[in-house]
């Protein structure tokens, strides 16, 4: 079940089996002949109703014949009631399933057809008023279906915002460090350019007085021959620590571009020696690990994503595995195409896999930096 989906389906279960109480204790039938084959209906209905929910994520085709016994029982209760009662209401709460579960033009011809069987019933049933009895259920039912789609929409929106949050998060910690990085690297070479052909040009200015024999004995010229050149090998020592690079801080971007999220949790494990210089291999492994998470929570319903980056040689190994549960085969959508095709272009390997309790496992490989950009 899609996270945004949660709220929602929690709310409608609670709402579902008050409306059916409500529904069961207020038939007609009750008492009469028509008790046992009505409590089955009821109890159908209310079977039906839990299951669709619970298999939210897959079993499209188990789900889709469950959002077709509902009506049927409910327009079978509505049938076997002694006069107009109140079993349309279940058609209601049946509405709010198929709003979030079908695409809108299967879901109106659907609905349509059930709120016609409806109409056919209360006219079966000499109601006084059929017509103006159904559109005043279906009243109720675009109401309901309107309420389902505003929030259903607005789940999934503030899902979409917190993904988005979480890019750009990350990406600009990455950006930031990347920046750092090349600061450091401007600073050292004008150091190197400026101030060291200075102090050069120092040293030998002062190596040309010493040579001077008016000169040669005096102490303060050996000195400042001796401070030119340790400055000017402290210079040196600056402008290699400078160009020394730690490299981008993955970590923390990876960190930001989990956090926004309310689940799965992250577990990062990185190496002391894993150093990522090259901000492709760097993004590569960013949106390998984005896609992890927005699959773990969209189709194993994972609380987990566990995250091993090692070094593996001239090569960066990245692990991720979570601990939901797949339901099915591994089916490689657009996400996966393209984390796969990014891996690619960087000479790296995708391969992916499950693990002993079935969650989903992806393995890459990453060439070095300097192999990256080569």
């Amino acid at each position: 079940m899609h996270p945004s989906l949660r709220p929602l389906m929690h709310t409608l279960v609670v709402a579902g089996v008050v409306t059916w109480l409500a529904v069961a204790l207020s038939l007609h039938f009750l008492g009469e002949t028509h008790v046992a084959l009505g409590w089955g209906l009821l109890l159908l209905f209310l079977a039906a109703f839990l299951a669709e929910i619970l298999l939210r994520e897959g079993h499209a085709a188990l789900r889709a014949g469950l959002l077709l016994v509902e009506p049927a029982a409910a327009l079978a209760l509505m049938w076997l009631d002694a006069r107009p009662g109140t079993a349309q209401v279940l058609l209601i709460v049946w509405i709010t399933q198929v709003v979030t579960a079908w695409k809108p033009l299967r879901a109106l011809l659907v609905v349509a057809a059930a709120d016609v069987g409806m109409y056919l019933v209360f006219a079966a049933q000499d109601h006084p008023a059929p017509l103006v009895a159904s559109l005043l259920n279906v009243g109720f039912q675009i109401f309901a279906a309107l309420c389902a789609h505003y929030a259903d929409s607005a789940g999934q929106s503030r899902d979409l915002l917190a993904r988005v949050n979480a890019d750009l998060l990350a990406t600009r910690a990455l950006l930031a460090d990347s920046a750092r990085d090349a600061e450091r690297v401007r600073m050292a070479r004008e150091l190197h350019d400026v101030a060291g052909h200075k102090l050069t040009a120092m040293t030998l200015n002062l190596r040309a007085l010493a040579a001077d024999p008016q000169l040669a004995g005096r102490e303060e010229v050996r000195v400042s021959q001796q401070l030119a050149r340790e400055l000017l090998g402290d210079l040196r020592g600056v402008v290699q620590a400078l160009r020394d690079s730690r490299g981008l801080d993955l970590a923390t971007a990876l960190r930001a571009l989990a956090a926004p999220l309310p689940r799965p949790s992250l577990q990062l494990a990185m190496g002391d020696d894993v150093q990522v210089t090259d901000p492709a291999v760097a993004e590569a492994i960013l949106r390998l690990v984005q896609e992890a998470l927005t699959n773990s929570a969209r189709h194993a319903d994972a609380d987990v994503v566990r995250v091993r980056l090692a070094r593996d040689g001239d090569a960066i190994a990245v692990h991720i595995e979570d601990d939901g549960r797949l339901r099915g085969a591994i089916r490689e959508g657009n996400g996966l195409a393209g984390m796969r095709e990014r891996i690619t272009a960087l000479r790296g390997e995708l391969s992916l896999g499950t693990g002993a309790r079935g969650a989903l496992r992806i393995e890459a490989r990453l060439p070095s930096a300097r192999e990256a950009t080569s």
